[in-house]
């Protein structure tokens, strides 16, 4: 049996929007600070730096490129974003005018692969910024997060089109409907299981996929909580963000689910990865990073 340890650490004041996080190339933590438009930046033991942007850019979700970058979508600008490990920025327009990039995430083929939440589109970017995009085959669909699944293919999920999306490295797309109405799908993560798992965020349930598309459920004790974003540790435990319930949590392949409240009420927990230091690590948007780690029962016992 295990319990976990939560210690929060401020980075911004509370109007700032700690959104999305993700583990940079040079052990820190990288982060977007959504509503002050900022990068930043956290060496786990250290004090945290930002980078600014336009204020007004929406910096949404941050992933590690393969060139040694981070890169990182500008919602409100339409803008994908690239910021090296020693702080210089660039930015590129993406093509379709009031897109609302969101999801971002590398690919199998040296590009990264982004979603248009306002466009119905899914967005292709090389490293020396050429854009391709490509229509889904439905309208307002709201595409949101997307990761790379092991079978050489992007997965994505589209939250007002209540399905998960796949597209090739050809730009063939292939949609598969979530089985419970208007289940809206936020966060979604490949598993070390082969397949991939996503949250639901207006049906309190965690969704899993299989690579040729089937689909299974688990509710979670509150239905309310909102689940957002997910990832996947070094063991192959599932972990996600209840924005709703103000808890992390986790859900085991069989759909045993443990969840764990936050220790400050209210603090919106939005996306959730693992850290340099092999804890697990949240974004909280009033303003701080909170740090997750197990603890054996077994080995604390006295």
């Amino acid at each position: 049996m295990t319990q976990v340890s939560i210690e929060e650490y401020e980075v911004a004041d509370a109007a700032a929007g700690p959104y999305a996080l993700t583990t940079g190339p040079d052990g820190a933590l990288w982060f977007t600070l959504v509503h002050s438009g900022r990068i930043g930046r956290l060496v786990p033991g250290e004090e945290p730096t930002s980078h600014r942007l336009d204020p007004g850019c929406g910096p949404t979700v941050i992933t590690p490129g393969p060139d040694g970058a981070l890169w990182f979508t500008e919602y409100r600008a339409d803008r994908i974003g690239r910021i090296t490990t020693d702080g210089v920025i660039d930015a590129f327009d993406v093509p379709t005018p009031g897109c609302g990039p969101f999801g971002i995430a590398a690919g199998p083929d040296g590009a990264l692969w982004f979603t248009e939440t306002a466009a119905d589109r899914v967005g292709r970017i090389t490293v020396d910024g050429s854009v391709t995009e490509f229509p889904l085959p439905v309208t307002g669909a709201f595409p949101s997060a997307i990761t790379a699944g092991d079978d050489g293919a992007m997965w994505f999920t589209l939250n007002q089109g209540n399905a998960i999306g796949r597209i090739g490295m050809d730009g063939a797309i292939t949609r598969y409907p979530v089985p419970t109405e208007a289940a809206a799908p936020v966060g979604i993560a490949a598993g070390r299981d082969g397949a991939l798992w996503f949250t639901e965020i207006a049906a309190g349930q965690i969704g899993r996929i299989t690579p040729d598309g089937r689909i299974t459920e688990f509710p979670l004790p509150d239905r309310t909580a909102k689940p957002h974003a997910v990832t996947v540790d070094v063991d192959g435990t599932v972990w996600f963000t209840e924005w709703g319930g103000n808890r992390v949590g986790t859900i085991t392949p069989d759909g045993s689910v443990t969840v764990h409240d936050l220790p400050t009420p209210g603090s919106e927990p939005h996306g959730i990865t693992v850290g340099p230091d092999g804890a697990l690590w949240t974004a909280l948007e009033i303003g701080a990073l909170a740090r997750i780690t197990r603890i054996s029962l077994a080995n604390s016992a006295t």
